[in-house]
């Protein structure tokens, strides 16, 4: 269902997230270590 798929640059976390949970890491940081995330760490999954 994701549209974006996540990779944190500094834990290397993937995950595959939809606009809304994108908008959210980007505001928040890394689900998993925090780290700042920007526009670079998503790629999108062509769904």
């Amino acid at each position: 269902m994701g549209s974006y798929v996540f990779g944190c640059s500094e834990c290397g976390q993937e995950i595959e997230v939809d606009a809304s949970m994108r908008t959210a890491i980007l505001s928040n940081g890394c689900p998993v270590c925090t780290e700042p995330a920007r526009t670079e760490c998503f790629e999108p999954t062509g769904t």
